[in-house]
């Protein structure tokens, strides 16, 4: 690395485009290698793959009538393309039928891939010794109806030949490239360094205080007709501001001139000569350096340029400060507003140039200034930044503040004002609030995972004797009624055992594939009947395309029968519960939604529905768990519940029962997935 820096700029600049080159070569070769690789290979995968299929399709009839010769054409046929190796037929035993192996078929061979009888070809890369062969293997079937097998064999290594034949071209590209590359380099790299050589010539007279020298390749040349060409206004043509030379000792090529004139215009005026290089970086770059020694105007016009920097740097910062929603102030030691930015002005009703002077007490009710005030003198006094939080009644809205007060030294390190920030952070509190009730329901739900173990042995004893008295004491009399009661309101508390066990997540679930239809017309049967009594009738809309789940039959129908007791609890004067299942095949689920004539739901409760412990009926008529346990097994089975209240238009509702008139009403909407695999893996199985 010592040699780089010693060697000269034309060097430098072949160099950097031939490793730029170098450096493009090596990263796009092997990725663009890669990508031809797996294109090509993927290609011939397609192709055996419709050779295959197509084999089978054809291979029906032949297989059907026994045509062996035909079939034997057949499989020749496939053997006649370049990269076959081989092709031949099995029967549904896996008998093989036509073959084009001459030697005799390898018995090997025959399982060594297969194919499932709804899948359409199957993939295998077998070894043959050094050589690789992809095997096709697709089944030959008639309505479904499984006949034989289709087998044929592509060379992999006539695949990699075809890659390795175009990384070699794509190399021989880039390798001319880069020899072009570095020729038109060498002959550019000698044009510049040539013009920066003159250059540098100049910049060593101005630092030797020769400044009437002129740089680029019109220097040393002087006026035509004044032998001068600083001044504003070149008397030989009266053009202002441009200078004109000559080249002394050379004829002009057009009008044989005693003196080649040549001007800083895109033309000479007198021979017309087009100026070699004019207006290039290299040539304003030198006559940058001309203007900056003849004249002092440059220094005036860069502090000009500074001052329009100042105040595009000033409009910067207030936009910053404007753009911002934190409300950003600046005080000084009297406790005066010095500025502020706009959401400040905004907070206080006023216009950004009308904080300046005032105080707290001008801006604040009293209790607030107060409080600003007092904590500003505090901070001024001990010179300790303010980090704290601040609640602030903003009207109906409750407001919290993150407030940040910092001392700002001045030039002698005292402290010369305050800067303060307040930002809100109300929602950031609403989140953190939502935090710790979360942490609490998750403590709760582990200590009601332990009560109802605790309780649970007890409590069945408990019901135990109450049946087995039952047996021994005679029926209707005042014992036996106490102990039906006793019974009862142990299956009460069995039932409230239950739903803390299903909250705290305790139990395990024994998923199968079952018939999501069968699961909701089942919870149906059990409650239709009891249902009817209260006038209150359930109408099925069910998709007949009768579709398969993976679930645990039991609890998917204990929410169903959640869903259906909470509609029926909202029609204390009778109604309808329309319930509709539908199977959305290319999404990949299938859902029941609830809607009921009900009272509906308030939007203040609809957000609280889930959480576990939270009912809208009376004390005794439920526990507050049903939705919250339902809500935890339909994600458990990795789908989805929400509700919506009113229900929508477009679920019209049928006819109502005599003297009923149905309310806003609510739908509960259940999503679950087909494929299981979402269910345990969150992946889709592979067919």
């Amino acid at each position: 690395m010592r040699i780089y820096p010693r060697l000269k700029f034309g060097t430098k600049l072949n160099l950097g485009i031939s490793a730029i080159l170098i450096v493009m070569a090596l990263l796009l070769l092997p990725l663009v290698g890669s990508m031809n690789a797996k294109s090509l290979v993927e290609e011939s995968r397609k192709r055996g793959a419709a050779l295959a299929e197509s084999l089978a399709a054809r291979a029906v009839d032949p297989v059907l009538s026994g045509d062996f010769l035909r079939l034997k054409n057949m499989v020749d046929e496939q053997s006649a393309v370049g990269d076959v190796v081989y092709a031949f037929v099995q029967n549904e035993v896996g008998h093989v039928m036509a073959h084009t192996f001459s030697k005799g078929f390898p018995v090997d061979l025959a399982n060594a891939n297969s194919v499932k009888n709804k899948a359409k070809v199957h993939i295998q890369l077998l070894a043959d010794g050094s050589a690789r062969i992809y095997d096709f293997a697709s089944p030959v079937s008639v309505s479904g109806q499984r006949l034989g097998t289709v087998r044929i064999g592509l060379s992999k290594a006539r695949i990699n030949a075809a890659v390795q034949k175009q990384i070699a071209i794509l190399a021989g590209l880039i390798a001319g490239a880069l020899f072009i590359a570095t020729a038109i380099g060498t002959v550019f790299a000698k044009r510049v360094t040539r013009r920066l050589r003159v250059l540098r010539e100049h910049a060593e007279d101005m630092l030797t205080g020769n400044l009437d020298t002129q740089s680029g390749p019109d220097a040393g040349v002087h006026c035509w007709e004044t032998q001068n060409c600083t001044l504003t206004q070149c008397p030989a043509y009266g053009e202002k501001r441009r200078r004109c030379w000559y080249i002394a000792g050379t004829l002009c090529p057009e009008c044989s001139h005693e003196d080649d004139l040549q001007c800083r215009l895109q033309s000479c005026r007198v021979c017309k000569v087009f100026r070699q290089n004019a207006g290039d970086e290299i040539q304003d770059l030198a006559e940058t350096f001309d203007v900056m020694a003849l004249s002092l105007m440059t220094h005036i016009d860069e502090l000009h340029e500074a001052e329009r920097n100042l105040r595009d740097q000033q409009r910067l910062t207030r936009t910053i400060l404007d753009v911002t929603p934190d409300r950003v102030s600046l005080i000084d030691t009297r406790l005066r507003y010095q500025g502020a930015n706009l959401s400040f002005a905004k907070s206080v009703g006023l216009e950004v140039h009308e904080i300046e002077g005032k105080t707290d007490f001008d801006l604040f009710d009293e209790a607030t200034a107060e409080d600003r005030h007092m904590a500003a003198r505090d901070i001024l006094v001990s010179g300790k930044r303010l980090d704290t939080q601040v609640f602030v009644q903003d009207g109906d809205k409750e407001r919290w503040f993150h407030v940040v007060c910092i001392p700002v030294p001045d030039e002698h390190g005292r402290v010369g004002g305050l800067l303060r920030t307040d930002r809100d952070i109300t929602d950031i509190k609403g989140y953190e609030n939502q935090l710790i009730q979360s942490q609490k329901m998750e403590s709760l739900g582990l200590m009601a995972g332990g009560v109802a173990h605790e309780i649970n042995t007890p409590l069945g004893i408990i019901l135990g004797y109450a049946q087995l008295l039952q047996e021994d004491t005679e029926s209707g009399s005042q014992i036996y009624e106490d102990l039906k009661v006793v019974e009862k309101q142990a299956q009460v508390c069995k039932k409230i055992v239950s739903d803390l066990l299903g909250f705290s997540r305790q139990t395990q679930s024994a998923k199968r594939e079952m018939c999501f239809n069968n699961s909701v017309m089942e919870a149906i049967g059990l409650v239709q009947h009891t249902f009817s009594l209260d006038r209150v009738f359930i109408v099925t809309e069910l998709d007949d395309r009768f579709p398969i789940i993976y679930g645990d039959p039991e609890k998917l129908k204990q929410v169903w029968i959640n869903l259906l007791t909470n509609a029926h609890d909202a029609m204390s004067n009778g109604g309808v519960i329309v319930l509709r299942t539908r199977l959305d095949t290319p999404a990949g689920k299938v859902s029941a939604s609830f809607a009921d004539s009900g009272a509906g739901i308030s939007p203040e409760n609809i957000k609280k529905i889930f959480d576990p412990f939270y009912s809208t009926k009376p004390v005794g008529m439920g526990t507050g768990l049903g939705l919250s346990v339902s809500f935890g097994i339909i994600e458990d089975h990795g789908g989805d519940i929400h509700v919506i209240s009113p229900v929508p238009v477009e679920s019209d509702y049928p006819s109502m029962p005599e003297g009923v008139s149905p309310g806003p009403g609510a739908l509960f909407e259940v999503n679950l997935p087909l494929d299981h695999q979402d269910v345990e893996n969150g992946e889709s199985h592979e067919e």
